[in-house]
């Protein structure tokens, strides 16, 4: 089994589309046979940051990479190999298929939930307060879509209407879902459609909003449910980590061993000022209440700031230094 493309490239598996590019980005500048002439073990290092991007770079290859992850778990980790998934969602063979052949029943990840504007359900899967939960669907509905919200840290924070386009399966409109050649007997076939979704004001990454009827349509019963999953991209530098943003900070070497202070610009936009202990080392964090996203805390993670010029001078100094035994 490949190895899992976001711990090789160093990304939560609900990290933003813009943070894995970055971080690809990132690992691959300095990896590459270029900066590492010679180095086998930086070529190898390469070569395993390309495949896994490749197993992500692109919305429809996570959302693959993701569901064929969910079954294997489901499953007990055996070998899918010979199943045929239908990511679309639009004919037998997709997810909720096989798992109603092992099941006897159709179902979704979330757990069901009703409300004029979606139900809410927070980072842990939990429904939030004033969410209301039924019970599911009967056999003969329509599927359930899952599909990612990717929202900028403004879009979140400040709320609003937010519209996307989304391929579902509607109703034949000829047939009325009764099968015809328009629609190759089905009664269902494949449209773009443009929906607008309320995002609460400081909505949470990683919760997901389940909007009721906007899933796959079916020929005859209900349509399933639109589930989306809120990503919000915490720019540049920055990560998600169990609901909280990380922000990395680069130091030069000095400042590390000496310790001083550095300036950093907040997810609010506020400039403050940090200081550096002494003998700080890469990786080494610092916790700023109120500074992080909705007024929550921003952790800082420190990391050495790379030097790929350095002057005549500079590297005089660094050569005393080196003989000094430091």
């Amino acid at each position: 089994m490949a190895d899992d493309p976001y711990r090789v490239l160093g990304v939560a598996p609900d990290a933003s589309d813009g943070e894995i590019k970055r971080a690809y980005r990132k690992l691959a500048r300095q990896y590459h046979p270029d900066r590492n002439p010679g180095d086998a073990a930086a070529e190898e290092r390469f070569k395993a940051i390309q495949a896994a991007y490749e197993q992500v770079e692109s919305p429809q290859k996570r959302r693959e990479y993701d569901e064929q992850q969910r079954m294997q778990s489901m499953f007990g980790g055996g070998d899918l190999g010979n199943i045929e998934f239908d990511f679309e969602g639009g004919a037998p063979g997709g997810i909720e298929d096989i798992i109603a052949s092992f099941f006897g029943a159709r179902g979704s990840r979330a757990p069901p939930g009703s409300g004029g504007g979606g139900v809410i359900f927070d980072q842990h899967g939990r429904v939030k307060a004033g969410s209301s939960q039924p019970s599911g669907r009967s056999a003969g509905s329509g599927k359930v879509i899952e599909a990612p919200l990717d929202l900028t840290l403004e879009e979140a924070l400040a709320g609003g209407d937010k519209q996307f386009s989304i391929s579902r399966l509607r109703r034949c409109k000829d047939c009325r879902g009764g099968g015809c050649g328009a629609c190759d007997g089905n009664g269902v076939s494949r449209r773009t459609s443009k929906v607008t979704v309320n995002v609460p004001r400081g909505a949470e990454h990683s919760s997901v909003m389940r909007l009721k009827g906007m899933g796959h349509e079916h020929p005859q019963g209900p349509p399933g449910d639109l589930l989306l999953t809120v990503r919000i991209d915490a720019d540049e530098g920055r990560r998600w980590e169990d609901g909280r943003i990380v922000q990395t900070v680069e130091i030069p070497y000095s400042t590390m061993l000496l310790g001083g202070e550095v300036s950093l610009r907040t997810p609010t936009g506020k400039l403050v000022e940090v200081k550096v202990p002494a003998e700080t080392q890469s990786g080494d964090r610092q916790r700023l209440k109120g500074e992080g996203y909705g007024g929550g805390h921003l952790d800082i993670e420190f990391e050495l700031q790379s030097s790929e010029q350095l002057t005549a001078e500079q590297r005089a100094l660094l050569k005393q230094l080196r003989d000094s035994g430091l």
